[in-house]
């Protein structure tokens, strides 16, 4: 009989905890994992060595790689790589590496937009066009061109650089508080200037090769994708989903208004700028390793809201799935849409987040605060 309570109330926090993942979002998640595994798939079966879907998919799931703990650790935090199979080591230590990041990328991008949109209370909100990006992206080029020996710790370098370019588009935009339309023009403002500083970058460097290399991160591109990018950007990853979950609560508080937040007892100024803080790491994090993608944090974030609502627990889970399946499927038209040629990956989100973009300014009587 003493068992029962303990039986129940393990069981009322199992369903308070699941009570909320519903049809949708699941069935959200499910399409998303599918769109990672096929584009994933296509992703390391085309190159020079190419091999059909199964092989592809015998390479990466081979338990000689999986079961090993040898070569895992090989690939994640670095070492010597052990024998194994020609297919497996190609797909392993070539190909996957850049499926990984691309997903990351996405996850990290789509979630600092969502919590971007729940801080400002603004739907136009992305770490693209509040300046987030170019300030980290400006960091990263004066690390790539002046101080090229700091590349272990870019994405802390970015953090700085994204976080310096937010306070400053805060800055501009408060007036006796803020609005949705002077942070976007704001973040305008602020992308256009910093953008201007990168291109002047250029005429400083020597090397042919370290301007290359800026223009890949300034355009955003996943080429050249090894395991160093995957170890750099895997912890601040799950650093940043981690607080971005357990922050869901104070999200939605924050999408109820100030004056309601307050009466909440939350310290408002305090709660946003910390959050503001994951949403700048999270970003920072993708830059570090892919350079400027745009409008993945924009419209990632709608796409979710529409199909499972704005309720932030479910937002920031859907953003965890989605982000990843839209950044996957795009290396994936990058890498084989002109093949042999590789366009950034950056290009091709912009062709999707433009028309996206319009839609949902014809769609919407007003669009902008939330």
């Amino acid at each position: 009989m003493a068992s029962e309570p303990a039986t129940d109330a393990a069981r009322s926090a199992r369903e308070r905890w699941l009570g909320w993942i519903d049809g949708s979002l699941l069935t959200l998640v499910v399409a998303s994992v599918a769109i990672v595994v096929v584009a994933g798939l296509l992703q390391v079966s085309f190159g020079a060595y190419s091999m059909s879907i199964a092989q592809a998919w015998q390479a990466v799931f081979d338990p000689d790689v999986l079961l090993n703990p040898q070569a895992l650790e090989a690939f994640f935090l670095g070492g010597e790589i052990p024998e194994m199979g020609r297919q497996s080591l190609i797909v392993w230590n070539i190909r996957l590496p850049r499926v990984l990041v691309g997903a990351f990328v996405g996850m990290n991008l789509a979630v600092s937009g969502a919590i971007f949109q729940a801080v400002t209370r603004n739907e136009l909100a992305s770490p693209f066009i509040l300046g987030v990006s170019s300030g980290a992206g400006l960091m990263i080029l004066l690390t790539l061109v002046v101080f090229s020996g700091l590349s272990a710790v870019l994405p802390l370098i970015a953090a700085i650089g994204g976080a310096i370019a937010f306070l400053i588009v805060y800055l501009i935009a408060w007036k006796n508080g803020t609005s949705p339309i002077r942070l976007v023009l704001a973040g305008v403002i602020v992308s256009t200037v910093f953008g201007s500083l990168q291109t002047g970058i250029f005429f400083f460097a020597d090397d042919l090769g370290v301007v290359q290399s800026a223009i890949a991160w300034t355009t955003g591109s996943l080429t050249g994708t090894d395991w160093e990018q995957v170890r750099m950007v895997l912890p601040w990853t799950v650093v940043a989903m981690v607080l971005a979950l357990v922050s869901a609560r104070q999200l939605n508080v924050l999408l109820l208004g100030e004056s309601t937040a307050r009466s909440l007892g939350m310290s408002v100024e305090k709660v946003r700028f910390a959050l503001s803080g994951v949403a700048v790491l999270a970003a920072a994090a993708s830059i570090a390793a892919a350079g400027i993608v745009g409008f993945v944090g924009l419209i990632v974030p709608h796409m979710v809201r529409n199909i499972v609502g704005s309720d932030y627990k479910k937002l920031v889970v859907g953003c965890l799935f989605v982000g990843p399946a839209l950044m996957v499927a795009a290396d994936v038209g990058a890498r084989l849409l002109l093949s042999p040629v590789q366009i950034p990956v950056g290009i091709v989100t912009g062709l999707i987040g433009g028309p996206y973009f319009l839609y949902l300014m014809r769609k919407q009587d007003s669009l902008g605060a939330i």
